[in-house]
């Protein structure tokens, strides 16, 4: 073979100066390497651009659904929300209370009666309560656009007393729930809320639909005094229910007014 061929380069002969060479390639004389490192004047230096200042803080957008809520004439303001405490003796209806009225399916923290509480929860005779409140009861109402109540059960156990304080921080009014038959067990009730100034109603509750006692002499019973509502009502019913705390708020708002003119 005289010569090889190249698809890019021309033949060459045999000996002669390769055609894929240094020279052909760049036009640099055979022997002669191309500059190279410092021998290549080095390029100037790009200028440094000068310090940006840091973003501005994350602003959300001004758009319909970020905007602040309008209190104008076009708007309804958010009911205000309203705590108020049922409380009473072991057995009385609390827990039935708050479920009659609530608009939400009531949080309770019910525990089943054991062997071990004989002799000492006992919920009557009439009743067949088979468990019992530990904790509390909770539930809500919406009264009106306005107004909105927050509803929280107390234990009636004596040993879940240390639980009333907590559950009647920041309450305006409470209902204590009575049974006619066992008037005693709603003394120490109406004496914590005697006690800690926070106006609340009496309510006795009609199991079977009749009080075993006429309101008077219940009245008398409990040695309360004249301006403390005491009413009837049955805790399975819920206009009955509605009616009692629309009570305990009016007795509410009574107190408020007569302080603020003090």
């Amino acid at each position: 073979m005289d010569s090889v061929r190249s698809p890019e380069w021309p033949a060459a002969p045999l000996g002669g100066l390769a055609a894929n060479s240094a020279t052909t390639r760049y036009g640099t004389p055979a022997g002669t390497a191309p500059a190279t490192g410092r021998a290549t004047p080095p390029a100037p230096p790009s200028p440094v651009p000068p310090p940006t200042a840091p973003p501005p803080p994350y602003r959300p957008p001004a758009g319909p659904q970020h905007a602040a809520p309008d209190r104008g004439p076009g708007r309804v303001a958010p009911p205000i929300p309203v705590k108020i405490l049922i409380a009473g003796g072991f057995g009385v209806g609390k827990t039935t209370t708050v479920g009659a009225i609530s608009e939400i399916t009531p949080l309770t923290t019910e525990a089943e009666m054991t062997s071990v509480g004989i002799g000492i929860d006992d919920p009557g005779g009439r009743s067949g309560k088979t468990t019992t409140t530990v904790a509390m009861d909770f539930g809500c109402v919406t009264i009106d656009r306005s107004l909105k109540l927050y509803l929280f059960g107390t234990p009636g156990q004596a040993r879940f007393g240390f639980m009333w304080d907590d559950l009647a921080r920041g309450a305006l009014g409470a209902l204590v729930v009575v049974d006619s038959t066992r008037l005693d067990d709603c003394y120490p009730a109406i004496d914590f809320f005697e006690r800690a100034g926070l106006p609340f109603v009496v309510g006795v509750n009609a199991f079977d639909g009749r009080l075993a006692l006429d309101l008077t002499s219940i009245r008398w019973a409990l040695a309360i005094g004249d301006q403390v509502p005491l009413i009837r009502f049955d805790a399975r019913d819920r206009l009955s229910v509605r009616d009692a705390l629309l009570v305990v708020l009016d007795r509410a708002l009574d107190r408020a007014t007569r302080e603020g003119r003090d």
